[in-house]
């Protein structure tokens, strides 16, 4: 293959598309697994973690460790009920978390750290977890979430006040260990329709400058008693709003952060976003988040900067896929995977790549994250719907590829890409040009600190193209 190259650079779209995977209500799902069912990367995973060590039974997951006939909320044991943050103080930096973030960036995603935290921790404490994400690139982190509300034990130990101290103190020490991190503040923002204060204002209103990223969670409908009852008409446990008040509340909230940090925007995310199918069923599942995202289109002066939804699969009803309850590790579709997936392809999540002149061979690649990557372009002419379409590597390279709207990831150890999929879902008409476009995330999801801009960039080498076969019609013939 031997078409000309074009040097290519991806840029932030207009909205993010991150995604959550993993939390206290279902398993973390790899990343290949995810990239076949929707098609195309995310510009961020976010993992759910906690961080307790000072407690008693800790690093065991809460609800095993301390399980109980007593319980009858999800947040009712003495830490929270998330993924224990193995890393750390003393920590073990080749645990499943670290194998996670190594998995979402190889698959040229960035990191979303949420990480709720005892805030009786010391700076050693806060120094470590700095230093064990120095090698993950563009990380974001998002501290003690949902800052305003009462159910996280790190609110039941502390004043609302000494909350907010902490996020503030702890978002000085990460980043002045670890540049590379930025911080999230998630909070209640404005949800009274008839108030024009964020919720905890006076204690909270410190973060806002604080933070690199602005956040609120909200899910246009949740069952908040799952697992323990069963939302039932007239049961107390769950709401539903509509999707209008809930994308007229987050924007209140972004233009009321921005009132509270003189006037100066940040970026401003939804960190948890869905209905939950417990109280709107399936299909108006669907109708809500297509609504919701239509408003975000249709924006004429956008300010929402990334949307995370909440999240792959779920135990519950707030997942793409459901988990089969008979094997953990099936997941079982849901009609919002279809909505969603329609979405993620729209050009309003879809990041921006510009044609930055002819390349040559040998090159060198810039990974630095999601929004940020220098990579290579060549056309290939079709001359119609291909019957086979496949590259054949010499090379130990990792690569994300896409050609059509469909993405593929190339391991080291992988030799072989079948690019057919790109034509399943969307089928050529006629003769026509496409683009085959490559970038290379680094392999091992971690940068090499040893250079100068190590915690911003990773490079790889590309000395050779993929041999490319096309046929257009089966290798033999029908014998009918």
């Amino acid at each position: 293959m031997n078409p000309q190259l074009h040097r290519i650079h991806m840029g932030p779209a207009i909205c993010a598309a991150d995604l959550s995977d993993g939390s206290e209500r279902g398993e973390y799902v790899c990343q290949d697994y995810i990239l076949r069912k929707l098609g195309r990367p995310h510009r961020s995973i976010n993992l759910m973690y906690c961080y307790y060590p000072l407690d008693k039974g800790w690093p065991g997951r809460a609800s095993v460790v301390h399980a109980s006939p007593d319980i009858s909320f999800a947040w009712d044991f003495p830490y929270d009920d998330y993924f224990p943050y193995t890393g750390g103080k003393g920590g073990d930096l080749d645990s499943e978390v670290f194998r996670q973030m190594q998995d979402i960036r190889a698959h040229g995603q960035d990191v979303t750290l949420t990480l709720t935290m005892d805030p009786h921790v010391s700076d050693d404490h806060l120094i470590a977890i700095a230093e064990d994400l120095r090698p993950y690139g563009r990380l974001m982190l998002r501290l003690n979430h949902e800052a305003t509300g009462n159910w996280f034990s790190f609110n039941k130990r502390c004043s609302y006040q000494e909350v907010a101290d902490f996020f503030v103190h702890a978002s000085t020490m990460i980043r002045a260990h670890a540049p590379n991190v930025q911080t999230i503040i998630c909070m209640g923002g404005i949800e009274d329709p008839d108030s024009s204060e964020i919720v905890k204002e006076q204690e909270f209103a410190q973060t806002i400058p604080a933070a690199d990223i602005w956040s609120v969670d909200k899910y246009m409908a949740l069952h908040w008693g799952w697992p323990y009852d069963t939302a039932e008409p007239g049961g107390s446990s769950h709401s539903r709003s509509s999707y209008a008040q809930t994308y007229a509340l987050t924007h209140r909230s972004y233009l009321r952060f921005t009132q509270l940090n003189g006037g100066v925007p940040k970026p401003m995310m939804m960190s948890e976003f869905n209905a939950d199918g417990d109280v709107t069923g399936p299909y108006a599942q669907c109708d809500m988040v297509d609504g919701f995202f239509r408003l975000v289109k249709e924006e004429k002066e956008p300010w929402l900067s990334a949307i995370t939804f909440y999240q792959f699969r779920d135990r519950g009803r707030l997942g793409l896929e459901t988990e089969d309850p008979n094997n953990k590790n099936v997941g079982i579709e849901q009609p919002i995977l279809h909505t969603y997936k329609k979405w993620l392809h729209d050009d309003l999540f879809l990041p921006v790549i510009t044609d930055c002149g002819t390349a040559a061979l040998p090159a060198t690649l810039r990974w630095g994250g999601a929004e940020d990557a220098e990579g290579l372009a060549m056309t290939i002419h079709f001359e119609g719907n291909p019957h086979f379409c496949e590259l054949v590597f010499d090379d130990d390279g990792n690569y994300m590829l896409e050609l059509n709207g469909t993405w593929f990831h190339k391991a080291p150890n992988t030799k072989f890409v079948d690019l057919m999929p790109a034509f399943f879902e969307k089928p050529l008409q006629a003769a026509c040009d496409l683009t085959l476009r490559l970038f290379a995330p680094p392999a091992s999801g971690k940068n090499d600190l040893t250079l100068p801009d190590g915690l911003q960039n990773a490079y790889a080498a590309v000395s050779a193209l993929p041999a490319l076969r096309i046929l257009y019609t089966p290798v033999e013939a029908s014998c009918d």
